[in-house]
This record gives structure tokens, sequence and C-alpha cells, in this order.
């Protein structure tokens, strides 16, 4: 009897001790992952307050920042109301990233609830063209992140805020903003060759809102407009009545709207005037990652190529009616 007691506390003992040896070495795994972890982590957290902003932020950040979106995919960003949620997502953010030039018209009472978080107004050295038409005529069209002149600008003030936010990362940062600056150069320029070779009198871009000014200068197009901003009424019947008396006085072939607005009232003028409706253009939203513009400079190459295509097709077929 006394024999087997002292094999079963033996036995015992050997167990435990090797559920100790189990259980210390978990916790050591643990730990080393935590630690791994810990030196992994992105040495910030920076929100911006639509998806286009983000992407752009992502990509001059690298490894070395969590990059969050205030706006969702698909919303329309002036009348935008921030929710309880939404703070709460930035609360914790080590800088936040905005345009400016009165497009985030909700932005002022977000950074107060926010308190002392620093925050970087990235049309910073921009020189924005005037909204011509409206309620908002001789305002700064704010748009500016639709030239592809004014993105560069942009992705420096990126770097620049990153930079201020991390100096440790300072060049990490200022070599991949100088790598997407030339990335985007090489990918739109000999899209918009293809405009330049148009004749001069199809070189008019047609949309619903007036948020395509900086890329219709870039691409040397003329410019004509349902309304100025997404806000307030649309598409009253005087504006749509401008619009249609506008394509047919200089017999512009295509017609197109964004992807965050009804599209109708475009569908509208393109029917009344025989022009083709071109499709949406994107300019204030990404798409989801399995969309047709998961980044900013899909959302160049996608719009500069549909216009492109567009325009081609009907010179063709104009071309051939005469």
């Amino acid at each position: 009897m006394t024999s087997f007691l002292t094999q079963s506390l033996m036995l015992r003992t050997a167990f435990l001790s090797r559920l100790a040896l189990i259980i210390m070495s978990l916790a050591l795994s643990a730990a080393g992952l935590s630690m791994a972890k810990a030196e992994t982590a992105p040495n910030l957290k920076v929100v911006t307050s639509f998806t286009i902003l983000a992407d752009m932020t992502r990509q001059v950040a690298g490894k070395h920042a969590e990059v969050v979106s205030i706006t969702r995919v698909g919303a329309e960003i002036h009348g935008y109301q921030p929710t309880p949620q939404d703070l709460v997502q930035a609360i914790d953010a080590d800088l936040l990233l905005y345009n400016g030039l009165n497009l985030e018209q909700w932005m002022d009472q977000f950074l107060e609830n926010l308190g002392s978080m620093p925050s970087f107004r990235l049309s910073q050295g921009i020189k924005p063209l005037p909204i011509r038409t409206g309620r908002y005529e001789g305002k700064a069209n704010p748009h500016a992140w639709m030239g592809l002149e004014n993105a560069k600008i942009y992705i420096d003030n990126i770097a620049q805020a990153l930079s201020q936010a991390d100096p440790e990362n300072s060049e990490k940062y200022l070599n991949n903003a100088e790598a997407y600056k030339g990335q985007l150069t090489r990918q739109v320029a000999p899209l918009k060759a293809r405009i330049d070779a148009l004749p001069a009198s199809y070189r008019w871009l047609v949309t619903c809102e007036g948020a395509f000014s900086y890329l219709a200068a870039d691409l040397g197009m003329k410019e004509l407009y349902l309304w100025p901003i997404n806000a307030h009424q649309q598409s009253t019947p005087k504006q749509v009545r401008a619009v249609i008396d506008g394509v047919r006085e200089h017999q512009i072939p295509v017609v197109f709207c964004e992807s965050t607005v009804n599209t109708a009232p475009a569908q509208q003028v393109a029917r009344e005037t025989g022009a083709t409706y071109g499709g949406v253009l994107y300019v204030d939203s990404l798409s989801h990652a399995d969309g047709p513009v998961p980044s900013y400079l899909d959302l160049m190459t996608v719009n500069v190529t549909r216009i492109a295509d567009s325009m081609d097709d009907a010179f063709s077929k104009r071309g051939d009616n005469d």
C-alpha cells in the first residue's frame, strides 16, 4: 500500500511538473508574441476625414501608422453628421488629417469635441479655384485633390504632418511620398495625352456636381455642371435646363455624373440633347476593396480613362456620321 501511494505521488508530482513547464512555455510564448507585436505595431494612429485622404495617408505612412477614415465608403462628405462612434474611433488618435476649404462643414465641431488633438489641413499651399455659380459663388472649390499637381501638394503635406508627429520615421515618410508622386505621374500622364489629342471642341467635362474643376483644368477641358456643391437642393428645373442648353450650344458629346448622388438629372440631360451618358466618375469617396476604385490612384486612373474612352467613342461615331 505504501509503495502504491509513493508511486502515485511520484506520478502526480511528475505530471504537475510537466504541466508547470507547459504553462511556463505558453506564458513565455505569449510574452514573446506580445513583444513582437509591440515592436511591429505602427507608431501612430491617424484619423482622416474621408476615404480618399485615408488611402493617400496609407501610401505615405506605409507600415508606420494605422490609418482610419471617419466617413465610410460611399458617404457624402459635405453635410455628413458625425456619430458618437466616430468620436470613439478618433479619440485615441495621435493625429487628425482633413481637407479644409469648407469641404467638411462639420469639422470645427468635431475638432472641438476632440479637445487638443493635433490636426493638419491638407489643402495648405493649394491655390483654390473659385466656385462660379450658386449660393457658394466666389468661394473656394474644395475638391482640390482632383488635380494631379494639387495631389502632389497633398502628399507632401501628409509627409510633413506625419513627420511632425513621428520624427523618428520622417525620412521614410518623405521617401514614400516621393515614390507615390512618381507613381501618380507615370500612371495619369499617358491618359491625359489621349484627351490632348481630341479636337478642342470635344474637350468639355459635363457633370452633376462642380467637383471636377481641378481635373478639368489639368486635362485642358472646359466645364459645365448641374450644381456647384452636393448640399441643400440639387438639380432644380432651372439648373437642368441651363445644362441642356449648354450641351446643345456647344454640341458636347458626353455627360457624366459622380458616384455618390442621384444620376437621373444627368441622364435626363443626355436624353434631351442626344449626348451619350458616359457613366459615373468618382470624387468624394473610394469604393470597397473589391470595387472599381479602392485607391486614390485607381480613382484618378478610372476617371481619366472613362473620360478619354467616352470622348474617343463619341468622336469616332460623329466622324462616321460626317
